[in-house]
C-alpha cells in the first residue's frame, strides 16, 4: 500500500470521467497531475456496449425537455456545451460523426471502439494517468498542512491525496461495468443528499399469462400512457417491441422511468397502450361499425389486420374473448366494445422491470440544486465536482445521456483547468 499525490483525482473512467480528464488538461502550462481511478479491469465498458456496439454519441437536437430533473439547471448545463461543441470536439479527437434519419449521431465507423480509443489515447497523450483495478472505497476531506483542505482517496491499491476530486462513478445501471451505486455512498459521506434511484431506460416484464411470447420480435407503433396513483403523468408515441419476457423498444424504455420510480416509492403504477395511436376509442368503434356494414363476410382478425399486424389482431381478439376467426358482423356489441378497449387502452400487466443489469441509465441521484451548473462543483464541499449519471438527471433514449456526460465532464474539466 502506498500514498501518492495528484492535483486532480477523477473517480470513474467512463464517458463523463474521460471527458473531464481531457478538459482538465487543456491548459498544459499548469502541469497539473490528473489521475483517473477505475475499479474495472478495462475502462469505458458502457461506451462499448451502447447503441448496439456503435455508440450513439449524441442527438442532432438536444434540449432540457429531453431530460427529467431540474430542467432550469439542465438547460444551463447543456448551454455550456451544446451539440455543436460535441461534434467539433470529437472531430478534434479524430472522430467524425454522421447523422442518421432519426437524428441520432454515430461515428462514421459505426464502431463504439472508435469513440473509446480516441478518448483514452487522447488522455494518455496529455499525460493523464489511467489506473484500472483501483476501486475507490472511501474519500476523506482532511485539513491540508499547507492551507485549506485536501482529499484522501482510499482505493484497493493504496491511497492518494488530491487538491480536487471529480466523482464520475455513474449510477447503478449495468453494475458489471463498475457503476454499482458506490458513488452515491461517497457523495452522501461527503454531505450530499441522494434522491431515490430506480432503473430507467429498462425493458418491462409482463405477467406470464399475457400473449407477449407469441408475438416475440413483433414491433408496433403505439401510444403509451403512464398513470401513477390514478393520475396521468406521461404520454408518448413510439415503437414497442414484444419480447419473450414482456415489452421493450424505445417508447417502453422512455416510459419505464415513471413506472419504476413509482413502484420503488410504493405508489400504484399502470401503463396503458393504444395500438392505433392516432385514434380515440370512439373513432375506433365507429370504424369497426363501418367495417361491419361494408365487409359483413370478413373475420375479426382480417378486419383488424387492416390497421394492426395480423398476429397481434389474432392475439388481442383471443385476449378479450372474441374469436378472431369469427365474422365481425356476428359479434355482439359487447365483444366489439371489448375490442375497442383493447385496441385503444390495453393495460399492460407489468410485474417488474428487468433490473439494473438491463437498465441503460439511472433515474434519481444527487440533486442538481447541490452543484454549480457553471462548473459542476459542489455547493457543499469546495474542490469536489459531480458529473454524469451520478446526478439526478436522466435523458430519453437516443444519445441524450451521452450528451449529458460530455457536457458535465467538459464543464468540470474546464473549471479545473481555468479555460
Amino acid at each position: 500500500m502506498s500514498m501518492r499525490t495528484a492535483d486532480v483525482v477523477i473517480v470513474g473512467a467512463g464517458a463523463a470521467g474521460l471527458t473531464a480528464a481531457l478538459f482538465a488538461t487543456q491548459a498544459r502550462a499548469t502541469k497539473s497531475r490528473v489521475v483517473l481511478l477505475d475499479g474495472a479491469a478495462t475502462v469505458g465498458v458502457k461506451i462499448l456496449v451502447s447503441g448496439g456496439g456503435r455508440c450513439n454519441v449524441t442527438h442532432h437536437t438536444v434540449t432540457a425537455a429531453d431530460f427529467f430533473g431540474n430542467r432550469r439547471v439542465i438547460k444551463n448545463v447543456l448551454a455550456g456545451f451544446p451539440v455543436q461543441d460535441t461534434i467539433a470536439w470529437f472531430a478534434s479527437l479524430g472522430v467524425t460523426l454522421k447523422r442518421e434519419e432519426t437524428g441520432k449521431l454515430f461515428p462514421v465507423t459505426d464502431k463504439a471502439r472508435t469513440v473509446l480509443t480516441s478518448l483514452v489515447s487522447s488522455c494518455q497523450a496529455r499525460g493523464v494517468d489511467i489506473l484500472c483495478r483501483h476501486r475507490v472505497s472511501r474519500i476523506d476531506r482532511v485539513p491540508d498542512p499547507r492551507d485549506g483542505y485536501l482529499f484522501l482517496v482510499h482505493h484497493s491499491q493504496g491511497s492518494m491525496a488530491a487538491q480536487k476530486v471529480i466523482l464520475a462513478m455513474g449510477g447503478r445501471s449495468l453494475p458489471k461495468s463498475g457503476s454499482d451505486g458506490m458513488g452515491y455512498v461517497m457523495a452522501e459521506r461527503l454531505g450530499h443528499r441522494v434522491s431515490p434511484t430506480s432503473p430507467a431506460l429498462v425493458p418491462l416484464v409482463l405477467d406470464e399469462g399475457m400473449f407477449h411470447q407469441r408475438l416475440m420480435g413483433l414491433s408496433q407503433i403505439v401510444r403509451l400512457t403512464t398513470v401513477i396513483d390514478g393520475k396521468r403523468v406521461d404520454q408518448r408515441i413510439g415503437s414497442l417491441l414484444w419480447t419473450h419476457f414482456g415489452v421493450s423498444g424505445p417508447v417502453v424504455m422512455d416510459a419505464s422511468r415513471f413506472w419504476t420510480l413509482a413502484r420503488h416509492q410504493g405508489q400504484d403504477a399502470e401503463i396503458f397502450a393504444n395500438f392505433l395511436p392516432d385514434s380515440r376509442s370512439e373513432d375506433i368503434d365507429q370504424w369497426l361499425v363501418e367495417q361491419t356494414m361494408q365487409s359483413s363476410q370478413r373475420t375479426v382478425a382480417k378486419i383488424l389486420s387492416q390497421r394492426v399486424p395480423l398476429r397481434f389482431a389474432e392475439e388481442v381478439g383471443r385476449h378479450v374473448g372474441c374469436d378472431p376467426s369469427r365474422l365481425l358482423a356476428q359479434c355482439p356489441r359487447q365483444d366489439r366494445l371489448r375490442l375497442v378497449d383493447a385496441l385503444s387502452r390495453l393495460r399492460l400487466p407489468i410485474v417488474r422491470d428487468r433490473g439494473w443489469n438491463y437498465a441503460e441509465v439511472t433515474a434519481g441521484g444527487v440533486p442538481l440544486e447541490e452543484v454549480d451548473y457553471r462548473t459542476m462543483e459542489s455547493k457543499l464541499v469546495s474542490g469536489l465536482y459531480l458529473i454524469g449519471e451520478m446526478l439526478d438527471c436522466d435523458g430519453r433514449i437516443g444519445g441524450f445521456n451521452f450528451q449529458w456526460a460530455w457536457a458535465t465532464g467538459s464543464l468540470a474539466g474546464r473549471a479545473i483547468s481555468g479555460t
